[in-house]
């Protein structure tokens, strides 16, 4: 399979996985919380700060399709790499509170791992090659 097909699909997933998850803490943050890994959530009103979150992840996703759409691949590429921070900073915000570490780990991390290897492959595919010399240079007599 081609390298671009492979980074389409991959992109396609995180895009879909990052949406979903989003309009799910959008939806209904009380009970996508506990997926999240911290050992606790806010209470009362404190469930606006999920939603925050899942506006936060819907919009990620939308800049990656906005991209994937329009065919600007390069900035694809450095997109993912840059978002991945978002996923990194989930996974250090779980671990610093005391939360589960297979869910920091197991699904922030492996996550934002993931989305670093796709970046660099859609990098790899994008990078510009230099070509050779189209006529031979003259050798020396």
């Amino acid at each position: 399979m081609p390298l671009k097909k492979i980074n389409t699909l991959l992109t396609a997933a995180f895009i879909l996985f990052i949406l979903w998850f989003g309009t799910e803490f959008i939806l209904s943050p009380e009970a996508t919380a506990p997926g999240f890994g911290l050992p606790s959530w806010p209470s009362g009103d404190g469930d606006g700060f999920l939603i925050i979150k899942g506006v936060r992840d819907v919009v990620l996703a939308l800049v990656l399709g906005v991209l994937l759409l329009t065919g600007h691949r390069r900035a694809l590429g450095w997109v993912l790499l840059v978002e991945a921070l978002a996923a990194y900073g989930d996974m250090t915000t779980v671990l610093a509170h005391h939360g589960s570490v297979a869910t920091a780990l197991g699904v922030h991390g492996l996550t934002a791992t993931l989305m670093v290897v796709n970046g660099l492959l859609i990098m790899r595919e994008t990078r510009k090659v230099p070509s050779a010399p189209a006529t031979p240079a003259p050798q020396p007599a």
